[in-house]
């Protein structure tokens, strides 16, 4: 598996935000943390959620400026709104990931290295002490932890690929701003009889195999560069637009928590239409080209994806919704039309570079390299990126909403 940690590379514009380092930093732990247990994409999500809440929730109760997600604190005078965050980060991560206490308490140590008015440092410690422990009893009971029971379909004694499939049990975690996981649920795909389907089909044939002619250089190089989960990516693109001159801590840190929790239901969400419809991948349904009554749709027994297909069904794409929920809330709060340029740089593509000034191209580069990589018909990516926008502007007017 391809590392999961993203590098925000730099944003073209501004400055660095007040606060920005407690931020940025206490996300790099959380990446690295992920990482360093191997988490899948799922559980990397929901780790990112409960750890920019805690940070969020605990610097919302010393600068008051929005409803908190979980916690209503009133903080003693003077704490510290940065150090609260890092205890509150502190002691998710620990909860979550008790092998690496060491590491992680040493990165405390240097975000309090400074912090040394001993009435302070109680209160901050107390506030994030209290906020880590709301959101860890919360998520508790989430359903994260369910057993993967998924039952391959077969006959007695007849061999059958013995790998499981991912996120089979995910569409019943709780969300964390939708009222349920199918809110949003999507129509079916197209019949594999229509005119849509043998588009889709032959698009991606063409030019999501591995030996494809008629793909391009830099549409290879965008298929790998998202060929990664998306997680580390988005929060670096959210870190990349906060990174700009006026902007407050709690500002920032409302943003992260919004974009982290549509991150996570966007996977509950994707997961829930994922195993209602188990649509086959295109490396099946290419191989078994004759078997969906659709002439136009021509079988090719050795065909093979550029990128590794996902252990999971295809319908709808789980990095569309993902890219356009939190591109829906970045556009709510920077704007539609044009926003200042960002750049990333990505370990599935670890020599490029991408750059982008509006975020939609953001949102159809990775559509387009759904299809590019070969995991994903024309459909599921436009499918999934409707269902991102809708969950990102719901979670915008629904959640964190400014004090009046």
């Amino acid at each position: 598996m391809r590392h999961m940690r993203a590098v925000v590379l730099a944003a073209v514009l501004g400055g660095s935000p007040a606060g920005a380092d407690v931020l940025g930093d206490w996300t790099d732990i959380l990446l690295t943390a992920s990482a360093t247990a191997r988490q899948p994409a799922t559980l990397q999500t929901r780790t990112m959620a409960m750890v920019h809440v805690a940070m969020f929730d605990s610097i919302n109760a010393v600068d008051t400026r929005y409803a908190p997600y979980k916690v209503r604190a009133i903080p003693a005078p003077g704490t510290s709104a940065e150090a609260a965050a890092a205890v509150a980060a502190h002691d998710v991560l620990v909860s979550l990931f008790p092998a690496q206490t060491a590491s992680l308490d040493a990165a405390l140590d240097r975000s309090l290295v400074r912090l040394t008015d001993r009435d302070i440092r109680a209160s901050s410690l107390a506030l994030g002490q209290r906020v880590a422990a709301a959101i860890l009893a919360l998520r508790a009971p989430d359903g994260s932890d369910a057993p993967n029971i998924w039952r391959a379909v077969t006959a007695a004694g007849i061999y059958i690929p013995t790998a499981l499939p991912v996120g089979s049990t995910w569409g019943k975690v709780t969300p964390w701003i939708l009222e349920k996981s199918d809110q949003f649920h999507p129509a079916p795909p197209p019949a594999l009889t229509s005119a849509e389907w043998a588009r889709d089909y032959n698009e991606l044939k063409s030019l999501g195999a591995k030996e494809s002619t008629t793909r391009t250089g830099a549409q290879t190089e965008t298929a790998l560069f998202w060929a990664v989960p998306t997680a580390g990516l988005l929060s670096g693109a959210t870190r990349a637009m906060n990174d700009v001159a006026g902007r407050s801590l709690v500002q920032n840190a409302r943003l992260l928590a919004l974009t982290s929790m549509v991150q996570a239901d966007a996977l509950i969400a994707v997961f829930e239409a994922k195993y209602t419809y188990n649509f086959w991948r295109p490396i099946t349904a290419i191989r078994n080209g004759d078997l969906d009554q659709n002439d136009a749709t021509a079988p090719d027994r050795a065909w093979e994806p550029l990128v590794d297909t996902p252990m999971s069904p295809d319908y709808p794409s789980a990095h569309c919704i993902s890219v356009a929920a939190v591109a829906a809330v970045l556009e709510k709060e920077f704007g539609a039309a044009k926003v200042r340029s960002f750049r990333l740089s990505s370990p599935g593509a670890p020599k490029a570079t991408h750059s982008w000034g509006r975020l939609a191209d953001f949102v159809d580069e990775v559509s387009n390299a759904g299809v590019w990589a070969g995991v994903h018909y024309r459909n599921s990516t436009a499918v999934g990126t409707a269902m991102g926008r809708k969950l990102g502007d719901y979670a915008w007017e629904k959640v964190l909403r400014p004090v009046k």
